[in-house]
C-alpha cells in the first residue's frame, strides 16, 4: 500500500472516531455527471484509483543546445499522479513539441522533424515530430521537469514566438474507466520580449461543437493549438505526396466527396501511421461548405478567411484552380497572394460580387429574400371522420401576405395522429385553398380524419418556391430555393380531451449545431423536428406498399425498411458504422448511410441531440410498435426500435426479440434508469 493511501485511511479514521461524522466524498472531490465512467464507481474505488489527468505547463527554460520544460500531472481532485505508475495507478505518457514563428511568418514551424520514407513510392517527405527521448527529474507532487531529447540549433531565433505543446495520456480502460488525455500549450518569446505574433485562426471549443469531442492520433491530440504545430506546410504524407497543412488538409477534408478533384475521379487521401489509408474523399460535410464562419469564429485571427485570401487555402477547396497556369482563374496568373485582394477584398456588404464574403454566399441565406412564413390560425371540423379545415396566413418577413398561392411551388397541410405516438399521417396540396381578409382557409378534400380517431392530433404545413435574386453586376442573377422558415406544428382535440402535444425528445437547436439549419426534402421541411415525425412515424416506410418500384430505385420484391424517426436517425448517423447494409429508397435516388455517413461525434453522447432524459427508459407505454419488414423481426417495440436503429447486429435484434411479449417489451428492467445496465451507464463514456 503507498503512502498516500496509508495517509488517507489515517486520516479518515481519525475524522470518524475523532469527531463521529459520516463521510460521504461529496464536496471532497468531482461531482462526476451520468454520462462519465466515474460516476458509476463505488467512492473506495474512487480514492485509490483516483480517475482523470490533468496538464499544467508551467515554464520552458532555456539554456542552449537544451530545452526545459517544467510541468505537473494530476488527477481530477488536483492531487499529483506518479508519471511512472508507482506511486499512482496507471502510467502517464507525455510527449513535447517545440515550434515557433519567424518575424514576417504566419505559421508554425517545429524544431524537430522526421523524414520518413513511403514504402509504396519509397520517396521521403519531412514531418513535423513530437519529443519523448529527453530526461525526467522528478521535482514532487507531480511536478517534473523534461529535458529535450535533442539540441537547439546555435542560431535559434531568441526573438521568435515560440509555442510549447504538450499531450499526455493516462489508461485506466483496465479499471472500467477510459484513456484520459490532456492537452496544453504555452507561448513565449526566448528574450523575454512580449507576445506579439501568433496564430489564432481556428478554436477547438468550434470543433466540438460536431467532433464531440475532436480527438485524433489515437485519441491523444484534442487541441487546434497543438494540431498546428505539426500540421504547418513543414509536414506531407510521403505516401500520396499531399501537404498536411491545416488549413489545406481540413478544407478538403470537410469539403470531402464535394471537392472538384474528386468529382473528377481522383480521391483524396493520406495514409497514416501503420500505413492506415483515410479516403477522406468519402466526407459529406452536413452543411454548405460555404458557411466559412461555421469553423473560422471566435479566434483573434479568425477572419482570416476573408481578410487574407491565399493561393494556398483557397486552392484548397476549389482545387481545380491552377494559380499558375490561371486555368480556371478568371484572374490569369498569380505568382503570390499579393495581388488576390485587389479582386476579392474581405466584405464590401453586396453579396453574390466577388468580395471573399460576396462569393461565399449561399443564395437560401441571402439578405434579400423576402422570407415565407406560414402560420397555422385555427382549425375546425376536428371531429372523428371529419374533413378538417384549416385556416392560415402565409407572409413574407415584412408581414405582408404573400399571394396568389398559385406561385408557390409548394404549399401542403399535413394531419397526424395521435400525438401519443403518430400512426396516422396524410398531405394534401393547398395551393387552392380560398382566400380571406386575413388569409386563407383550405378544407381537406380527399381525406378525413380516421372514424375511430381519439385524444390529440396535430395539423402542420411546409412550404417553398423559386426565387430570382439579382446580383450586384448588370444581368446578374441567382435563383434561389426560399424555404419555410420553421414548419408550423398546431395540436387539436378531436374528442374534446385535452390537448396533448407530442413529447419532446430532440430540439432542432442541437440538429443545427452541425447542420447549420436542417432543411430536407428540397426545403420543404426546416426547423422544425416536431413536423418530421408526423411522416417520420412507426406505421411509415421507404416503400410503405410494397409496390413502388418505377421511379423509386426500388428492387422488385424488396420490403419497405421503416423510416420512423427514432429508428432512421439512428441508422443514419450510426452511418459506416452500421455492420448490415441499411438503404432508403426514394424518387431522387438510394441513400445508403453505410457508404455515406461518417458521424463527427460520439454517438454514446446521447444528450448531443435528445432534450433532457428522453432517451431513457422506460419509454411511454402509449408508444406505437414499428413497422420494419426490412429488419428481422416485425413489428419492433417502442425501445427496439429506437436501440436496434444503432446497434444493427443480428445477436442484438435476438436478444430485443426475446426481451419482447405480445403485450410489451421488458427492456427497462435491465436498461431503466438505476438498473445495472442504464442506457445512460452503457453509454457512459
Amino acid at each position: 500500500m503507498t503512502g498516500r493511501r496509508l495517509f488517507s485511511y489515517a486520516f479518515l479514521l481519525l475524522v470518524l472516531l475523532g469527531a463521529g461524522l459520516t463521510i460521504s466524498g461529496e464536496g471532497i472531490g468531482p461531482q462526476y455527471q451520468a454520462s462519465e465512467k466515474a460516476f458509476y464507481l463505488p467512492d473506495a474505488d474512487l480514492e485509490w484509483i483516483e480517475p482523470g489527468l490533468k496538464l499544467e505547463i508551467r515554464d520552458v527554460g532555456f539554456a542552449p543546445p537544451n530545452v526545459t520544460v517544467t510541468f505537473r500531472i494530476s488527477e481530477d481532485r488536483n492531487r499529483g499522479l506518479d508519471r511512472l505508475g508507482i506511486e499512482t495507478i496507471g502510467t502517464v505518457s507525455t510527449s513535447f513539441i517545440l515550434g515557433r514563428i519567424k518575424p514576417g511568418e504566419s505559421q508554425f514551424t517545429t524544431y524537430r522533424t522526421n523524414n520518413p520514407t513511403s514504402p509504396i513510392t519509397n520517396v521521403s517527405a519531412t514531418q513535423a515530430a513530437a519529443d519523448a527521448n529527453g530526461t525526467y527529474a522528478s521535482l514532487g507532487d507531480g511536478v517534473y521537469r523534461y529535458t529535450f531529447g535533442f539540441p537547439l540549433p546555435a542560431d535559434f531565433e531568441v526573438d521568435s514566438t515560440h509555442r510549447l505543446g504538450m499531450y499526455a495520456s493516462r489508461n485506466l480502460t483496465s479499471f472500467g474507466l477510459t484513456n484520459y488525455v490532456a492537452n496544453a500549450t504555452t507561448e513565449f518569446v526566448p528574450s523575454g520580449a512580449p507576445v506579439t505574433q501568433t496564430r489564432d485562426i481556428v478554436r477547438t471549443e468550434v470543433c466540438n461543437n460536431c467532433h464531440d469531442p475532436l480527438a485524433l492520433h489515437g485519441g491523444a491530440r484534442r487541441q487546434t493549438q497543438l494540431c498546428i504545430l505539426c500540421h504547418q506546410p513543414q509536414t506531407t504524407d510521403p505516401d500520396t505526396g499531399n501537404t498536411v497543412d491545416f488549413k489545406v488538409m481540413i478544407h478538403k477534408i470537410h469539403r470531402g466527396a464535394d471537392l472538384p478533384s474528386v468529382q473528377a475521379g481522383k480521391p483524396y487521401q493520406i495514409i497514416g501511421f501503420n500505413q492506415t489509408l483515410f479516403n477522406f474523399g468519402e466526407i459529406h460535410w452536413p452543411q454548405d461548405t460555404r458557411n466559412c464562419t461555421t469553423c473560422h469564429q471566435g479566434g483573434t485571427q479568425s477572419d482570416n478567411w476573408k481578410t487574407n485570401p491565399s493561393r494556398v487555402a483557397c486552392g484548397s477547396c476549389h482545387d481545380d484552380v491552377n494559380f499558375a497556369t490561371g486555368e480556371k482563374h478568371p484572374g490569369g496568373v498569380q505568382v503570390d497572394d499579393s495581388k488576390c485582394t485587389t479582386c476579392h477584398p474581405a466584405d464590401t456588404g453586396l453579396e453574390f460580387d466577388l468580395s471573399v464574403a460576396g462569393v461565399h454566399t449561399i443564395p437560401a441565406f441571402s439578405k434579400q429574400l423576402k422570407g415565407l412564413n406560414v402560420a397555422i390560425v385555427e382549425i375546425t371540423n376536428t371531429k372523428p371522420g371529419d374533413k378538417p379545415t384549416v385556416s392560415f396566413t402565409v407572409k413574407d418577413n415584412a408581414g405582408n401576405t404573400i399571394g396568389p398561392l398559385s406561385g408557390i411551388q409548394t404549399l401542403a397541410l399535413r394531419l397526424a395522429g395521435p400525438t401519443t405516438d403518430y400512426t396516422f399521417n396524410v398531405q394534401e396540396d393547398a395551393r387552392s385553398a380560398t382566400a380571406t381578409a386575413t388569409g386563407y382557409t383550405y378544407t381537406f378534400k380527399t381525406n378525413a380524419l380516421p372514424a375511430d380517431a381519439k385524444g390529440t392530433y396535430a395539423a402542420g404545413a411546409e412550404a417553398r418556391r423559386q426565387v430570382t435574386i439579382p446580383g450586384p453586376l448588370l444581368g446578374q442573377n441567382f435563383t434561389a430555393t426560399e424555404s419555410i422558415t420553421s414548419n408550423p406544428v398546431v395540436y387539436f382535440s378531436v374528442d374534446g380531451s385535452a390537448v396533448q402535444p407530442r413529447r419532446k425528445v430532440v430540439d432542432i437547436k442541437n440538429c443545427n449545431v452541425c447542420h447549420k439549419r436542417l432543411a430536407m426534402h428540397g426545403g420543404t421541411r426546416t426547423n422544425a423536428t416536431e413536423y418530421c415525425q408526423m411522416c417520420h412515424n412507426p406505421a411509415t416506410g421507404d416503400n410503405p406498399d410494397g409496390s413502388r418500384t418505377a421511379g423509386f430505385n426500388v428492387p422488385p420484391g424488396t420490403p419497405p425498411t421503416s423510416i420512423n424517426f427514432r429508428f432512421m436517425i439512428h441508422r443514419w448517423h450510426t452511418g459506416e458504422e452500421l455492420t448490415r447494409d441499411f438503404k432508403i429508397y426514394r424518387t431522387f435516388g438510394i441513400f445508403s448511410p453505410n457508404e455515406e455517413v461518417h458521424f463527427p461525434g460520439d454517438r454514446r453522447n446521447c444528450s448531443k441531440c435528445h432534450v433532457g432524459n428522453s432517451y431513457m427508459l422506460p419509454l411511454p407505454e402509449t408508444m406505437a410498435n414499428t413497422l420494419a419488414p426490412r429488419e428481422f423481426y416485425s413489428p419492433l417495440g417502442p425501445a427496439a426500435s429506437a436501440c436496434l436503429g444503432c446497434h444493427d447486429s443480428k445477436d442484438t435484434a435476438a436478444h430485443a426479440f426475446q426481451m419482447t411479449a405480445p403485450f410489451g417489451e421488458s427492456c427497462a428492467a435491465c436498461h431503466g434508469e438505476g438498473k445495472d445496465f442504464a442506457v445512460s451507464k452503457v453509454h457512459a463514456r
